[in-house]
């Protein structure tokens, strides 16, 4: 009767201890709610990232399983392979720079997309100054650390702003 009685007390510690973290596990949110905002500062820290690290510090903020979609050209699969283009980021005389315009946020705060405008600064061939301008759209994928990593990421060409 003794080892029934111990039995009943772990399989009812063991029912509470379910009831009481089970839950929060299977249907947890992170503590921060994802919002717009939050989105639109991590593009901040993305850009000054990129900035300081040059190539390194912009791929950071992309997923391993992210697609880039270049203005004209073929889509490129994987972080590893759309890092052997960023290159140029590493060239102290260009410097690429953006601003996000607007941003959302799923309704499951998992998912999201950034959209703005973007300035490629350069020199052409005879060391004078270069500014592409374009939009771009980003969408941002919460992982299973509780990061925001960059999934998909497009831009195009614009014209030079009227001023």
């Amino acid at each position: 009767m003794r080892s029934s009685a111990w039995v009943t007390v772990v399989a009812f510690c063991v029912m509470v201890a379910g009831i009481l973290v089970l839950p929060g596990k299977v249907f947890s949110t992170s503590p921060v709610n994802a919002t717009p905002e939050m989105l639109k500062q991590m593009e901040g820290e993305f850009m000054k990232a990129a900035a300081e690290k040059g190539s390194q510090g912009y791929m950071s903020y992309y997923a391993d399983d992210a697609v880039e979609v270049p203005n004209g050209a073929a889509l490129i699969q994987g972080k590893i392979n759309i890092a052997k283009g960023m290159g140029f980021l590493d060239d102290k005389n260009n410097s690429l720079l953006w601003t996000p315009v607007g941003a959302d946020i799923s309704s499951s705060g998992d998912l999201g997309y950034t959209y703005g405008t973007f300035e490629f600064h350069s020199k052409d061939k005879d060391g004078k100054p270069v500014i592409d301008y374009g939009k771009y759209t980003s969408i941002w994928k919460k992982q299973v650390d509780g990061s925001w990593k960059v999934v998909l990421d497009m831009g195009n060409a614009s014209p030079a702003p009227k001023k």
